[in-house]
């Protein structure tokens, strides 16, 4: 899919999605996750879709796809960390989210 093609969906996954109509949001995101499952935006949108349909397996598979190294955006941690509590792995969900914190702050700096 060309780029500008792919932009243009996004946008309008975005405008379906702010208007209420996540269904229609749901399909232009899955067609954009079958095209490029490793684009980040239209990953983590597809992740946040099927957490919203309660399709948490597919959500991780969706995130874990685009982000498959140890750093995670906030958005992805945030998915990931849903998607491992929804499916009941409360202890690998907490695991995510220490490692998400501790990736954000650094070893040098201290919260308080």
């Amino acid at each position: 899919m060309e780029k500008d093609v792919r932009q243009f969906l996004k946008t309008a996954a975005w405008l379906f999605m702010r208007h209420g109509q996540k269904a229609r949001a749901m399909n232009v995101c899955a067609a954009l996750y079958e095209d490029d499952p490793s684009d980040p935006a239209s990953s983590v949108a597809y992740a946040d879709l099927l957490l919203w349909n309660g399709k948490p397996a597919k959500a991780l598979e969706a995130v874990t796809a685009a982000f498959p190294g140890e750093s995670l955006s906030h958005a992805a941690a945030v998915l990931e960390t849903r998607a491992l509590a929804a499916l009941g792995r409360t202890a690998a969900a907490r695991s995510c989210w220490r490692r998400h914190v501790e990736s954000m702050k650094g070893s040098s700096r201290r919260w308080m």
